[in-house]
Formats: C-alpha cells, structure tokens, sequence
C-alpha cells in the first residue's frame, strides 16, 4: 500500500489531508514538530515523526512513495522563518525526495508565485519564497504537483473548484477544506505530470476539474 508523508501536517490543511487520506484507507507519515498536535487522530494506517524542518529531517522520507509539503511558517512570523521553512526547507524536501526515489511530490504554493515582481507590501517575501521553493521541485528531477491556491477561508468545503483565475479579485479565494480534498484527489487518484495548477473555489465538482 502506498505510503504518504505529510510535512506539516499538524497545520491546518494538513491535519485535514491527513484525516481525508485516512478515511480512504491510505497509509500515512506524518512529520510534525510537536506530536501532541496531533493527539486526536488515532489510526492504525497513521505514523507520526516528529522533526525540526529547521534541521535535518531526510530520514522521515524513508519507506514513503509520495510527500505533499504543506508546511508553513506562518503568518506572525518574520521574513527569518519564510526564508528557512517556506524555501529552504521545500528546497531540503525536494532533495530528499530525490534521494529516496518518491514517485510524486506535491507541493502547496500560492497563487502569484509564478510572478512575485508582481507582488508588492509585506506579502512579497513570501511570494517571493514560494517561488524559489517551486523551481527547486521542478529542477529536482522528481514528478511534482504544484498547487497555487488562491487566498485561504475556513469556508466549508463546496468540493466544487476551478482552476481559471477570475477576473474578480474578491473571487480569487478558496476555502482549506476545498484544498485538503483536491490534495486527496492529487494523492489517490492523479497521476503525476509535472504540472502546475491555480485553485480557487468554484462550480464544478473537483473530480471533474481534475480528471
């Protein structure tokens, strides 16, 4: 049975991944830094390694199939650690990844990666992060799945999506539990392409869009 390892998976997205590729039967790994994080998810199928990103973490890549890097430092936290778990740590994962022959990594961007000269304020950093991560992946040799969601809501999940950008920018958004389950989707059922796909919240179900 394929094996999954969830960097960042006590965040939010990821302890929903998490419990979806559970509730379908999936085998997963779930590197956190603090495992009373997730105290509240029992699971035979569920291996739990706690390792600091910051560090050397290469050894959690061990028996997995697939990672999906959804690890982030945060929104109170300095340019400091955007630099160190947003790029330097997806940089980590990808050559490790490499190493160990994973067969897909998926990883969550954000929509404007592909342009941060776009980007301007306080947000840019982080774009600008995003960015270098994704070129890593891609320069790696490892079949990737990019996934730049718009900005984030704790919305319910519609499972509906659509990977056009809209015009209106208040439309350029889509819940978590919406980017869990097209996280579930990429995990189970696509095969990797090298691709590269924006999400946002929209009106066809995600198996459609996807397919």
């Amino acid at each position: 049975m394929k094996q999954t390892l969830i960097i960042g998976a006590s965040g939010q997205i990821g302890k929903m991944a998490t419990r979806l590729l559970l509730d379908a039967k999936q085998h997963v790994k779930a590197l956190v830094r603090d495992k009373t994080k997730l105290s509240d998810i029992t699971n035979e199928r569920l291996a739990i390694t706690e390792q600091n990103l910051e560090g050397e973490f290469g050894d959690a890549f061990a028996g997995c199939d697939q990672v999906i890097f959804v690890a982030g430092s945060g929104g109170d936290t300095g340019t400091d650690k955007t630099m160190l778990i947003d790029l330097w740590a997806a940089a980590k994962a990808a050559r490790y990844a490499k190493a160990h022959q994973l067969q897909h990594f998926i990883m969550i961007s954000s929509i404007g990666a592909d342009d941060p000269e776009a980007v301007e304020g306080d947000m840019k950093p982080y774009i600008v992060a995003k960015h270098l991560a994704d070129q890593q992946l891609i320069s790696s040799g490892v079949p990737y799945t990019i996934i730049r969601p718009g900005r984030l809501t704790d919305d319910d999940a519609s499972l509906k999506i659509s990977t056009v950008r809209p015009e209106d920018n208040n439309k350029l958004k889509i819940s978590r539990e919406n980017v869990a389950h097209v996280l579930l989707h990429v995990a189970t059922k696509a095969e990797p392409h090298n691709q590269i796909i924006e999400i946002f919240d929209g009106e066809q179900p995600i198996e459609t869009v996807l397919n």
